[in-house]
C-alpha cells in the first residue's frame, strides 16, 4: 500500500496513507506504555489515558467528548505495554478538526484534581470488572507469572493501592520522561492529497516543544518455568500455558505467528480446537497466541473445561506438541498452513483502522512499513527447518509455564 512519511522538526512523524473511502482513520501513537511505570506507579500510563480526554486548556469533559461525536465521528484510545494510541474514524472533511482534537489531548490536558479523584473510581470499578472474570484475570497474573520482577508482569489497570496513590506530579514526570517527540507518529488513512495533510498536520503539530528525554528500558531475562495452581470461587478450571518468546526483531518471529496460526489462531480450523474442542469437546474456547514485543515475546494458549476433564485437557495439549516437534511438517502441509494464514492477513487489511494503527507502530518499531507482498515473503521464506527448530524451542515442555484457576466450593 502506498504511503508517505513526512518529519516535523521536533521529531513528530506524519505517515499519510491514500484512500478512496468516505471514511477517514486517523491515531496519534505514543511509544510509551506500562512498561515504563515504575512499581509503585502501576497503572500511571492507563490513567493519563483516561484522563486526556477530562480536560484541557481550552475544553471541558463534554466538549472534548462532543468535539468529534456531534459530527457522527467515533473517538477511542487504549494502553498496552509499550503504547499508548488514541484513534478516530470520521468523514473526510474533518481531518482538521481530529487532528486539532489529538493535539489538545495530548499535549494540552491538564489533568484537574477533581477529575483524577472521579476516574480514580472509574478505574478502580474497571480492576473489580476484570477480577471477576477469571478467563481476563488469568491473563494479567500469568504474565506477572513469566515476568516477575520486570515491568512487562505488571498489570497495566494497575492495582487499588497504586492508582489511589498516583498525583498530578506523577503526571507530569512520567510524560516528560517517557512522551519523546521522536517516537510519536500522527497516521491518517483518508482521501486527501499529500500536501494537504502535510499542512494540516504540520499546522496542528509543528509547535509541538521537541523531546528527546533518554529512555532507559530494562531487557527482561528468562525465568525458570513454574506451574502454579490457584484456588478460586469459579464453576470451571481455566488455565494458561506459555513462555517468553521472540521479540519484534527475532528473524523467527515470522515463523512463531505461523506456528500460533496453526496451533490455535484465528478459525475453527486449528490444530488445538479440532482436537480439543470439535473430537473430544473437552473446552468451549481453547486458542494460542503470541505477541511480540520489542525486546521479548510472549507465545500463551487459554483455555477452560471442567475440573473434571483438566487432566485430559493438559495430556491431549502434551500429545499434540509432542507430535508436532515429533513428525515435521512435509513440504505440502507447510504451504497450506501459509495460503491460510497470508490469507488471513489480507482479509484482515480491510479493516481499515487497524491498518492505520499497525502502519504506524511499525514506523515506530521498524522506522520503516513492509507493503503485503514483503510480509507474504517472509512467510512463504519460512522452511521445514525452521518450523523444526521453533517448535522444539518453544513447545519444550520443560521450558513451559502454566496458571490454572481451579474451582473450589470455600
Amino acid at each position: 500500500m502506498e504511503y508517505n512519511v513526512h518529519n516535523l522538526s521536533n521529531g513528530i512523524r506524519l505517515l499519510h496513507v491514500p484512500s478512496a473511502s468516505a471514511i477517514s482513520h486517523a491515531c496519534i501513537i505514543i511509544n510509551s506504555g506500562s512498561r515504563d511505570e515504575e512499581a509503585a506507579q502501576m497503572g500511571l500510563a492507563h490513567f493519563i489515558e483516561h484522563l486526556i480526554f477530562k480536560r484541557t486548556e481550552k475544553r471541558n469533559t463534554n466538549q472534548i467528548l462532543t468535539r468529534l461525536e456531534s459530527v457522527g465521528a467515533d473517538l477511542n484510545a487504549y494502553t498496552t505495554k509499550e503504547y499508548t494510541c488514541i484513534h478516530a474514524s470520521f468523514l473526510n472533511p474533518y481531518l482538521d478538526r481530529t487532528l486539532e482534537l489529538f493535539n489538545d489531548i495530548v499535549f494540552h490536558s491538564v489533568f484537574p484534581e477533581d477529575e483524577m479523584e472521579k476516574e480514580k473510581g472509574v478505574i478502580l470499578d474497571e480492576i473489580t470488572s476484570y477480577l471477576d472474570q477469571p478467563e481476563e484475570a488469568i491473563n494479567d497474573d500469568f504474565e506477572d507469572q513469566l515476568f516477575a520482577g520486570h515491568p512487562f508482569g505488571r498489570n497495566i489497570l494497575g492495582t487499588p493501592e497504586t492508582v489511589n496513590a498516583l498525583t498530578q506530579k506523577d503526571i507530569h514526570k512520567f510524560i516528560a520522561a517517557n512522551y519523546r517527540t521522536d517516537e510519536i507518529v500522527v497516521a491518517v488513512i483518508g482521501n486527501y492529497a499529500l500536501n494537504k495533510f502535510v499542512k494540516v498536520g504540520s499546522k496542528h503539530f509543528e509547535s509541538v516543544p521537541a523531546n528527546l528525554a533518554p529512555k532507559n528500558r530494562i531487557v527482561p531475562v528468562p525465568n525458570a518455568a513454574q506451574n502454579i495452581v490457584v484456588n478460586k470461587q469459579i464453576s470451571q478450571a481455566h488455565v494458561m500455558m506459555g513462555t517468553q518468546a521472540y521479540s519484534l526483531h527475532h528473524p523467527y518471529k515470522a515463523g512463531l505467528l505461523l506456528l500460533n496460526n496453526m496451533l490455535g489462531g484465528t478459525g475453527m480450523s486449528s490444530i488445538l480446537n479440532l482436537q480439543i474442542r470439535e473430537k473430544y469437546g473437552i473446552a468451549y474456547t481453547i486458542e494460542s497466541n503470541y505477541s511480540p514485543l520489542s525486546d521479548t515475546g510472549i507465545f500463551a494458549l487459554y483455555f477452560g473445561t471442567d475440573q473434571e476433564k483438566l487432566d485430559k485437557a493438559f495430556s491431549l495439549i502434551s500429545k499434540e506438541f509432542k507430535k508436532i516437534k515429533a513428525n515435521p511438517l512435509t513440504e505440502i502441509q507447510l504451504q497450506k498452513a501459509k495460503n491460510k494464514f497470508i490469507g488471513q492477513i489480507a482479509l484482515g487489511e480491510e479493516n481499515r483502522i487497524g491498518l492505520i494503527i499497525s502502519m504506524a507502530k511499525s514506523l515506530i518499531d521498524y522506522n520503516k512499513i513492509d507493503d503485503l507482498e514483503t510480509v507474504f515473503n517472509k512467510i512463504r521464506a519460512v522452511s521445514v527447518a525452521d518450523m523444526v527448530n521453533i517448535s522444539n524451542e518453544i513447545l519444550d515442555e520443560r521450558k513451559l509455564s502454566s496458571l490454572t484457576f481451579y474451582p473450589t466450593e470455600d
